[in-house]
């Protein structure tokens, strides 16, 4: 009897966590919206907007899981040249780029990335409003931020679409986001960061909103 409670005890633990496993959480990213989702239970949880690979460096299409996440993370293939009074010398270098005497080399800050291909993943980074990166998925800072609370190593992530015909350009978003005193000492009508969702009001209009679980990548995964 003993026996038998143990093996169904057994059986109901072992279809919770396939259970669990089946709610797990997954990102959809859309080039020709330029725009991020990420789902969880089923349902839209965020909408982010993005600035996807550039022509001739286009975000690569397909699925894919997210295999790092660094909160610091530099980039390895590009970056900057600086000299020793912060003043950049090169601002499209790459780790072979010659480094004159008293200059340094240091790879672009992609913070909160989130690697799904390699070197490709989402990070915080500056939306011009169109698709500009190398390759990368460039989120606004605070969602950038959500968005890596979020997923977990081995996240699912489905990029479709194309860049080539994206339908959604915005407005540029810096990638310091009102609130940040170096930005509001710039733009002194920016709005506050909000207390209940960490979002800027001001980038806030830039997002797409969308009904949780009404959007079609809701059945996706």
């Amino acid at each position: 009897m003993r026996v038998a409670v143990k093996f169904a005890i057994a059986l109901f633990a072992i279809g919770l966590v396939a259970n669990l496993s089946a709610r797990q959480t997954a990102v959809i990213i859309n080039l020709t919206e330029q725009t991020a989702y990420l789902l969880e239970d089923g349902r839209v949880a965020l909408v982010s907007p993005i600035a996807s690979g550039k022509e001739g460096r286009e975000t690569p299409t397909g699925s894919f899981r997210v295999i790092n996440k660094d909160v610091n993370h530099e980039s390895r293939s590009y970056g900057l040249v600086s000299d020793s009074h912060g003043r950049i010398v090169n601002s499209n270098a790459t780790p072979a780029s010659h480094v004159p005497p008293g200059c340094h080399y240091q790879g672009a800050p992609m913070p909160y990335f989130m690697e799904f291909s390699s070197c490709v993943g989402m990070h915080a980074g500056y939306l011009p409003g169109y698709p500009a990166s190398h390759g990368c998925v460039r989120m606004p800072r605070d969602l950038a931020a959500q968005f890596f609370t979020q997923v977990r190593i081995g996240t699912p992530v489905k990029v479709v679409g194309s860049a080539r015909n994206a339908t959604r350009i915005r407005r540029a978003i810096p990638i310091i986001q009102p609130g940040n005193s170096a930005y509001a000492a710039a733009f002194p009508g920016a709005g506050r960061v909000s207390g209940t969702t960490g979002n800027p009001v001001r980038v806030r209009r830039a997002i797409l909103v969308a009904q949780p679980g009404r959007v079609r990548y809701a059945t996706a995964f």
